[in-house]
């Protein structure tokens, strides 16, 4: 499973500033079919690391992973890197979603 994180947090580390992606994304780049609940297992170990896990959203744009923040700091971060939102906790997915199924490839 170490090993598995360890491929979600290189693929998060590569999303630009200003852009989001989806936990279902991640995982149907690295391969593992239903496995959005376990990128979110991955990355709510790190919210106060330098892995920019603020970036990672569901497939609505909602801030699931905002609990493991402290405050409101994932939606913070994210409109200091200029995200817009549709909602207090939904960010404009279309308008800022990275996919890595078509940039890492």
């Amino acid at each position: 499973m170490d090993d598995y994180y360890e491929r979600v947090y290189e693929v998060v580390k590569q999303i630009p500033a200003g852009c989001v992606t989806t936990y279902g994304a991640i995982a149907q780049y690295l391969g593992i079919k239903s496995g959005a609940r376990m990128v979110g297992y991955a990355l709510n170990k790190v919210a106060e690391t330098e892995i920019p896990a603020h970036r990672v959203v569901n497939r609505n744009g909602e801030l699931t992973g905002k609990a493991y923040f402290p405050g409101d700091t994932m939606r913070e971060r994210l409109q200091q890197e200029q995200v817009t939102f549709i909602d207090d906790f939904q960010v404009d997915i279309e308008a800022h979603l990275w996919n890595p199924n078509e940039e890492l490839n």
